[in-house]
């Protein structure tokens, strides 16, 4: 699997800036954890960026992620691959999270795109955020009100790692490209 492939592919599907970040940013957290679990770095980072290339296409279910899967198959991605991203709807009963690869792409999916929406509101950026600043904002219904909450906290407990901690290591992932995920503070010179 090459990644410039990857990239290619989520660009000829996808042309919102948000979309693409939203990935680029799921790919930084999978990335991370592979790091952190002795696994398969370019393996789960290129899921975490495929994961909803298809999406701006075919964005009702079962649509997405299946489209998409049907073409990653055609472009002969490994199977554990297009599963793990088939795993992150929870709408596909036949597709259950089993791997640590598919696990964590569905603890990093929601909540990469929560801590970007609360880097967003903030002055500096995702530059020293918490992990109880982003809880506290969790409580906000209103805030991100398309994110599931649910899907965070059941993605930190089928990982087998505490909220908090899942919490700070994402921000932590996020913060070390900043600059690529456009969560850095805006100067106003």
């Amino acid at each position: 699997m090459d990644r410039q492939a990857a990239w290619q592919l989520v660009c000829k599907y996808t042309q919102g800036d948000s979309l693409r970040k939203h990935m680029l940013a799921v790919e930084t957290a999978m990335r991370s954890y592979a790091a952190r679990f002795g696994e398969d770095v370019e393996t789960f980072g290129i899921v975490g960026l495929l994961h909803d290339f298809d999406y701006e296409r075919w964005s009702n279910p079962p649509d997405h992620p299946l489209q998409g899967a049907a073409i990653l198959a055609q472009q002969g991605y490994p199977e554990h691959v297009i599963y793990a991203i088939k795993s992150h709807a929870d709408y596909l009963p036949d597709c259950p999270r089993v791997s640590l690869l598919d696990k964590t792409l569905y603890a990093c999916d929601e909540l990469s795109g929560f801590i970007t929406a609360c880097a967003k509101v903030r002055p500096e950026g995702i530059i020293g955020m918490k992990a109880s600043s982003v809880k506290k904002k969790l409580k906000a219904k209103g805030f991100a009100a398309a994110v599931n909450r649910e899907d965070i906290t059941r993605g930190a407990a089928d990982l087998g790692i505490e909220l908090d901690e899942h919490i700070q290591f994402v921000i932590d992932a996020l913060e070390a490209n900043g600059a690529a995920l456009d969560l850095l503070p805006t100067s106003h010179g």
